[in-house]
């Protein structure tokens, strides 16, 4: 009998996504430096952060997509981030790991 893992899902920006140049949105903290990676418990809490995100929508695609976790903390190891749960305002909820 096989055991079944309930995955943890987030959602995030993505940049150009589709696209050779597709990359997750990523900001610095002004006031620690702090390289992150905005996660959101649901698409529509997503949509209204991105709303008041900073971004360059002339030039670049927004869009949010669902996440695993573990790909999430991946990705964001590799490139030396850490990913934090915001709500709709912008506000970090809790650092996830």
């Amino acid at each position: 009998m096989t055991e079944q893992t309930k995955e943890t899902w987030y959602y995030i920006v993505v940049q150009n996504p589709g696209t050779k140049d597709e990359q997750f949105v990523g900001y610095t903290d002004k006031e620690t430096n702090a390289v992150f990676i905005p996660a959101f418990a649901t698409k529509e809490i997503a949509m209204q952060c991105f709303l008041i995100m900073p971004k360059d929508i002339i030039n670049e695609k927004y869009e949010p997509q669902a996440i695993i976790k573990e790909d999430l903390l991946n990705e964001a190891q590799k490139n030396g981030y850490d990913v934090f749960l915001l709500d709709h305002k912008g506000s970090i909820l809790e650092k996830i790991s």
